[in-house]
């Protein structure tokens, strides 16, 4: 289970679902009423959206702040543990991490290309990569990502995913005539690369029970390893991934 151990943060507030700020937390107080450990019960919330959130009666256990606005909204009262954002044109992120200034504790993750290499991270610092969108642009090439885990993993920079990861296995969507990555495929890439190997080939297979077999495969070493490079990935449907992973047979339940 250590392989998907907190891993899907709440995104519901973001396209394709958009769900109100209610709706969200309703959903968001059922998933943490069941406690799901494959569920980090961090609620991805916009910059833009916070004075919402705090308006509420009912307040999440953890919250990461998408930066939307100009500024870093104050935050001090809410649970914030980790800040996301974009990185600027030709701003190097040590000169963004300066500007930002986070209070401790608060992790900082810069999102960038999937294909961009070359990049000096400082330490504490992760990387974000988008891996698909509302239009078939946004879906990096399989080696585009796989240069992206590469980085990371001979790097030890940790990073978070969002986007796209609609289920676990990669497969083909007609609405936009493009192939989606699964999020299974991601966290193999993830331990192939933590082993020497170059994660392409399994970011693009569409074969189930090849990814199920290489999953019930990762040794815990290799697991943790992986895990500490991705913290989690954004979902907007946070049963989606329960039912795959059960489905698939790689947890026990898609509920608790």
């Amino acid at each position: 289970m250590i392989l998907y151990a907190a891993l899907v943060d709440d995104a519901g507030l973001f396209p394709p679902t958009s769900l109100h700020m209610d709706e969200a937390l309703a959903r968001h107080m059922r998933d943490l009423e069941s406690g799901h450990p494959v569920l980090t019960h961090r609620l991805l919330c916009p910059a833009s959206r916070i004075e919402r959130l705090r308006g509420k009666d009912v307040r999440p256990r953890r919250v990461g702040l998408i930066l939307d606005t100009d500024e870093v909204p104050d935050f001090g009262d809410l649970p914030v543990d980790l800040v996301e954002t974009l990185l600027p044109p030709d701003t190097p992120i040590e000169t963004l991490v300066g500007e930002l200034s986070l209070p401790p504790g608060v992790r900082l993750f810069v999102e960038i290309p999937a294909g961009r290499p070359g990049l000096s991270v400082p330490p504490g610092t992760g990387l974000k990569v988008r891996c698909g969108g509302t239009t078939a642009d946004k879906f990096p090439p399989v080696e585009h990502l796989a240069q992206f885990i590469r980085f990371c993993a001979d790097n030890d920079v940790p990073f978070k995913a969002t986007a796209g990861l609609h289920h676990a296995i990669r497969h083909f969507d007609p609405s936009l005539g493009v192939d989606r990555h699964g999020f299974l495929n991601l966290l193999l890439a993830v331990c192939e690369a933590v082993e020497g190997r170059d994660p392409a080939s399994v970011l693009r297979t569409t074969d189930v029970g090849h990814l199920v077999r290489m999953a019930g495969g990762v040794n815990e070493d290799t697991a943790e390893q992986a895990r500490r490079l991705l913290v989690s990935y954004g979902s907007c449907n946070t049963s989606a991934p329960l039912e795959d992973l059960h489905a698939l047979g790689l947890i026990e339940e898609a509920r608790r």
